[in-house]
């Protein structure tokens, strides 16, 4: 499925990314911004970076499924992940809501 048209760029493209990076350090945050800089890309109208966190969390939670990672290990990677993507929703709409309210 494409996620990205600006791109043009998968969901397969994203997830084999994802996991690439996840190999390096299984452990580490992982954002839209790195996802693209590791496929020599970069956002342009971001609209789809909303989808690509919902594809970094689906992504990461089967790698340590897979992994058999501890469960206190995967919770706090994966609070870490979501308060992550709620703080940049946040900042998105209130973005959003300054830009409207300047026209």
């Amino acid at each position: 499925m494409l996620v990205c048209s600006c791109n043009y760029i998968t969901d397969k493209d994203i997830k084999d990314t994802i996991v690439q990076l996840l190999d390096e350090d299984c452990w580490q945050l992982i954002v839209p911004a790195k996802v693209y800089h590791a496929m020599s890309k970069r956002g342009r109208c971001c609209g789809c970076f909303p989808n690509v966190v919902d594809l970094i969390i689906r992504t990461s939670e089967e790698y340590h499924a897979m992994r058999h990672s501890t469960e206190a290990e995967l919770t706090v990677y994966m609070s870490r992940l979501r308060q992550f993507h709620e703080e940049n929703r946040r900042a998105d709409i209130e973005r959003r809501l300054k830009g409207h309210r300047a026209a």
